[in-house]
C-alpha cells in the first residue's frame, strides 16, 4: 500500500483512484461497507482511502480524553490487510481546517488527489465549520469532474455500528461484542518498550507497550492473540495480557503487558499487535507474591483454554 501525506505532492500515477473518505477509527464493519462501495466503483482504478492525522477532534480539542481506537500506524496496517492500494493520510492542521467546502473539494479532492470517485457516509461533513454536506459534495463532484456515492449507515440489531458503540463495549470489558462490530479482534499495536522486569523475576516475562493516546479498554487481564510484526521472532502466538496501572506494584501510567505462551527470545524494539479476545478478570492486589503468581497461573490456564477453542 502506498501512503501519501501531502495532497499537493501526489504523483500522476497515484491519481484517478476510487476512494472512501473518513476517519476510519477502528476500520469497523460500517467503514468496510463504505470501502467496499469504493472498491466496487473502481473499475480498474486503484482503491484509495482519504483520512486525516491527527483526527480533527484531536486538533480542535487537544486536551480531551483519549478516544482513538487505534493509532495511525495500526489503521494503516488494517487498511492494507483489506486490500487498499493508496492511503492519503492528510495532516489536519489550521490550514486544512480553514478551507471552505468548495476549496476543499477543488484543491484537495479534484486537483490535489485527482480522485475519479468518492464514497462518503450520509453524515459526512467537511470544510470550515463543517459546513459541507454529502449532498453538497455530490454537487461539487458534478461540477469538478468526480463522482460521489453516499453510503447508507450499516446497523446491527437495529443499532448503527459506530466507533462510539465499540468504545462502549471495550470499556465494559466486552471485546467479543466489539469484535462483532469491528469484523476483527480489537488490536493494540506498538513498539515494545523496556519495563521494570518484574514479570521476568516472577517467571512471567512480559512484552510492554504504551497505550498513550488510545481509548483504554476496561482495565484487567485478557486472553489475547499476539502478532509479532517485526524482527526475527515475527509470527503469531497466544498469550495473556494485563492492561492497566499494575496496582499490585503501585503503578501509575497505564500500559499493556503481554505474556506470550511458549516463547523464548528478545523482543525489545519489535512491533507487536495484541488482539483482545476475552476479559478474564479486573485488576487486583494480592496479599503476597505467591498468591499473585497463583492467580497468574490460573489466568494463563484459562486463557489457553479460551484461545485453543477459537
Amino acid at each position: 500500500m502506498r501512503i501519501f501525506h501531502d495532497y499537493r505532492a501526489v504523483p500522476a500515477d497515484a491519481k484517478g483512484a476510487s476512494a472512501a473518505i473518513g476517519n476510519f477509527d477502528g476500520v469497523h464493519l460500517g467503514h468496510r461497507a463504505v470501502i467496499d462501495l469504493a472498491r466496487g466503483a473502481a473499475m480498474g482504478a486503484p482503491l484509495g482511502i482519504v483520512t486525516f492525522a491527527p483526527h480533527p477532534r484531536e486538533f480542535f480539542a487537544p486536551d480531551a480524553p483519549p478516544f482513538r481506537l487505534m493509532s495511525p500506524g495500526a489503521r494503516a496496517n488494517r487498511l492494507a490487510k483489506i486490500g487498499v492500494d493508496i492511503l492519503f493520510e492528510l495532516p489536519f492542521d489550521a490550514e486544512m481546517a480553514a478551507l471552505t467546502p468548495r476549496d476543499f473539494a477543488r484543491q484537495v479532492i479534484a486537483e490535489g488527489l485527482g480522485l475519479s470517485h468518492l464514497v462518503v457516509g450520509t453524515d459526512f461533513r467537511f470544510g470550515k465549520g463543517r459546513e459541507g454536506t454529502s449532498e453538497m459534495l455530490r454537487g461539487f463532484g458534478a461540477e469538478m469532474g468526480f463522482d460521489v456515492t453516499i453510503a447508507a449507515p450499516v446497523g446491527e440489531n437495529g443499532d448503527r455500528i459506530s466507533s462510539t458503540l465499540i468504545r462502549q463495549a471495550l470499556g465494559e470489558g466486552r471485546p467479543r461484542d466489539a469484535a462483532r462490530m469491528l469484523g476483527h479482534w480489537h488490536r493494540i499495536e506498538g513498539t515494545i518498550i523496556s519495563g521494570h522486569k518484574r514479570g521476568r523475576n516472577l517467571g512471567y516475562p512480559t512484552a510492554n507497550m504504551a497505550i498513550t493516546g488510545l481509548h483504554p479498554p476496561r482495565f484487567g487481564v485478557y486472553a489475547v492473540l499476539v502478532d509479532v510484526l517485526t524482527g526475527p521472532h515475527a509470527g503469531q502466538y497466544h498469550g495473556a495480557a494485563s492492561l492497566g496501572t499494575r496496582p499490585m506494584f503501585d503503578g501509575e501510567v497505564a500500559n499493556l503487558e503481554t505474556f506470550i505462551f511458549d516463547f523464548s527470545g528478545d523482543l525489545y524494539g519489535a512491533d507487536l499487535s495484541v488482539g483482545l479476545v476475552e476479559f478474564l478478570r479486573p485488576e487486583a492486589t494480592f496479599d503476597s507474591l505467591d498468591a499473585f503468581i497463583a492467580q497468574m497461573d490460573a489466568d494463563c490456564a484459562e486463557a489457553r483454554r479460551i484461545l485453543d477453542a477459537l
